[in-house]
């Protein structure tokens, strides 16, 4: 399991075995001659013949093998045979490559699966090579599959909407419910029915997460997967040889228009998939939160995790002036944050008509800083210690924008040759070089000249099913070509600029794909305005995206009660603080409450950095009364914990399982003032008082055991 090593076609009877001290899977080959992944973690190794083969596809000519709502069962998928396969390491990955063949077509397939060392979960995509002497138009092609699970009756499934102002909402129910008992002796064949969630258009995560969740009801063994595409997806759940089977895809043909010819030579990669394993869905999402840590790009943000002030979140809104401005500024620096991003609206110039559809050049206003331009609220920013930053909608351009015309109509999404238009606005094509250069010229001015250290790049408009330029033959294969070369440029950008911090943000979390996870540094949780409201969705977000990622609002007003400041200040301290609000009206008092509130998140973000979510109430329900949040140490001998109460009684017993059996001692860090509420151990868990509803305590948990 170390090394390189390769096997001779000749063992292709023989199961093989590959991995690490945290993840072993085990192969075999069914009847068929196709490799079958039989066995996944500490589990029963599954028959070869109920397992799923390693690669499925469907290609124009070549469809379904049996006909249903599936992406299993394909032509293609039994008679891609085994030819051999490398396993080796690379850095702290094990990784392994199964080579297929298919005789008829010459199709070569290799399937690309590797785990991070130490971690339950396997990373899955699949390469194609067209090694025969006709083109083939594929349909649809898998990321992982994984066959020879418990039946569905065993099985409940979670899932989880993202709606705009509503992210995050997991919901369960047995996966029975879903997939028949259709009694599959007396038929001979297996259910067509399955469980399908798809995500469509350039909002990949607006509707669902590129995410779920299976849970044996007996032991609570969680299998944990998402999708990291940038655009479309697609997984199923169905029913296999009395078993239950995965299927994690990319875009389809069939859901997203999705279609792409491979030429003789010609190769495509689909995007990858990963499944984590877990005794329960914590110890899943658990795992699942370091892989994502393991997958993308390192960059300083990750472990400082400096507090941001943004001005536009029920505060300014959209309108910055420098009036507004200054005086905000250094409200925000005495409370101390640490950079300040100017939102929306400073390129805006009150033109006729709005800025909505003039978008595009990224010029600030004269009229909104008449006295030094932006400069000099960029240096007020500096000179009070916070490194400046500025919002950007970096892929539209307004209809009514001098981009528009002058950029190459080519440079835009199309059509049938007609340019594409979305509220009144042309989305950008990143494959196009004329695009790519006009953006590289908008960030390298503001981030290269402008000494700007922090940019949040919004999306606001959504296109569906994608694009059909020179070279396509589908819009959906058109749209994930520009989403990939979006996070293509992104990455040159951080090249570039290797200081610069990037929040990635589509109308809140409409875009909270591991993809894009993989490279931006922070992530938009939300746009709620309401701080009731926003508790289920900061207490849901890590099963998203890391806690130090995770941008949370945390925006108290001078007309909030000291309570209500508390409350909306507490629900962001175990994830990514992000300050807004008119701090600059507020009574000393008050702003005296939100410096200790930040305070107290700084003494706690260096774990944070490392650390991994639980729920000890279960996952967030939208309307919940009581919810909570808690963040395990490394060690095992700290924890962090946020209660909320939203109503309901005054008193709750909260368990904390890992800790359940020790001496633990308990100090409430928010609020700071002693009739907060109070939390007493009580050897399995809390008993957890908040005496004001809506009331929020955050509490660290020590032992030393």
């Amino acid at each position: 399991m170390t090394g390189t090593a390769d096997t001779d076609v000749n063992d292709a009877q023989k199961a093989f075995t590959w991995g690490h001290t945290a993840l072993e899977a085990e192969f075999a080959v069914a009847s068929d001659g196709t490799p079958r992944l039989v066995r996944l973690g500490d589990t029963d190794a599954a028959d070869p013949e109920a397992a799923l083969p390693l690669v499925e596809l469907t290609a124009l000519g070549h469809g379904s093998g049996w006909s249903g709502p599936r992406f299993t069962g394909t032509a293609f998928g039994s008679r891609l045979k085994y030819r051999g396969h490398r396993t080796g390491t690379r850095g702290d990955w094990d990784w392994l490559t199964v080579e297929l063949h298919d005789e008829r077509t010459g199709l070569s397939a290799f399937a690309e699966l590797s785990s991070p060392s130490g971690l339950p979960v396997l990373r899955s995509r699949v390469r194609l090579r067209n090694d025969g002497g006709e083109p083939l138009v594929l349909q649809s092609v898998s990321s992982l599959l994984l066959g020879g699970l418990p039946s569905p009756d065993a099985l409940d499934v979670h899932r989880a909407r993202n709606d705009w102002l509503a992210e995050c909402r997991w919901q369960s129910e047995p996966l029975r419910r879903t997939v028949a008992d259709i009694n599959v002796d007396a038929h001979q064949h297996d259910s067509r029915a399955a469980l399908v969630l798809t995500g469509r258009g350039s909002w990949p995560t607006d509707g669902h997460l590129a995410m779920g969740a299976l849970t044996r009801r007996d032991s609570g063994l969680t299998w944990l997967w998402q999708i990291e595409s940038p655009a479309g997806w697609r997984w199923d759940l169905g029913e296999r040889a009395h078993g239950t089977c995965l299927a994690l895809n990319g875009p389809t043909d069939a859901e997203h228009q999705w279609r792409v010819r491979l030429a003789p030579g010609e190769e495509f990669t689909t995007v990858p998939g990963a499944l984590a394993l877990g005794s329960g869905l914590d110890a899943a999402m658990g795992a699942l939160t370091s892989y994502r840590r393991a997958v993308r790009r390192p960059h300083p943000d990750h472990t400082a995790l400096p507090v941001v002030f943004n001005d536009y979140m029920n505060t300014l809104m959209g309108d910055p002036t420098t009036e507004k401005l200054l005086p905000l500024i250094d409200a925000a620096a005495e409370a101390g944050a640490e950079y300040f991003c100017v939102d929306s609206g400073w390129y805006d110039d009150w033109a006729d008509g709005g800025w909505w559809d003039s978008v595009g050049a990224w010029l600030p206003s004269a009229r909104r800083f008449p006295d030094g331009g932006i400069q000099r609220v960029l240096d007020r920013i500096r000179e009070r210690g916070m490194v400046p930053g500025l919002w950007l909608e970096p892929e539209v351009v307004g209809v009514r924008s001098p981009v528009a015309s002058a950029l190459p109509p080519e440079a835009f999404f199309q059509r049938d040759g007609v340019r594409l238009t979305e509220q009144g606005r042309h989305q950008l094509d990143l494959r196009h070089p004329a695009a790519r250069a006009h953006l590289d010229r908008t960030v390298d001015r503001i981030v290269g000249e402008w000494g700007v250290g922090y940019l949040k790049l919004d999306y606001n408009i959504v296109v569906d099913p994608g694009t059909c330029a020179p070279g396509d033959i589908a819009p959906g294969a058109g749209l994930l070509g520009h989403a990939e070369a979006y996070l293509d440029w992104l990455t040159a950008i951080l090249d570039r600029h290797p200081g610069l911090v990037v929040e990635n943000c589509a109308s809140g979390g409409m875009r909270m794909d591991g993809a894009t996870l993989a490279v931006t540094q922070l992530q938009s949780t939300s746009d709620q305005q309401d701080p009731l409201l926003f508790p289920p969705i900061a207490a849901a977000a890590p099963t998203a995206v890391p806690p130090e990622q995770g941008a949370v609002w945390a925006y108290p007003q001078p007309e909030y009660d000291d309570d209500l400041i508390a409350f909306t200040l507490g629900g962001a301290l175990l994830g990514r603080i992000h300050l807004s609000g008119h701090l600059n009206r507020m009574s000393e008092h008050q702003r005296a409450l939100v410096r200790d509130a930040v305070s107290a998140y700084k003494t706690i973000r260096g774990d944070l950095a490392s650390a991994v979510p639980f729920w000890p109430l279960g996952l967030p329900g939208w309307t919940d009364a009581w919810l909570a949040l808690g963040m395990r140490v490394p060690g095992g001998r700290a924890a962090y914990l946020s209660v909320w109460r939203r109503g309901g009684e005054r008193e709750l017993r909260v368990p904390v399982a890992h800790l359940a059996g020790r001496e633990v001692r308990t100090e409430i860090l928010h609020p700071s003032g002693a009739a907060a509420g109070t939390a007493v151990w009580e050897g399995e868990g809390l008993r957890v008082t908040l005496p004001r509803s809506p009331g929020v305590v955050l509490i660290r948990l020590t032992s030393d055991v």
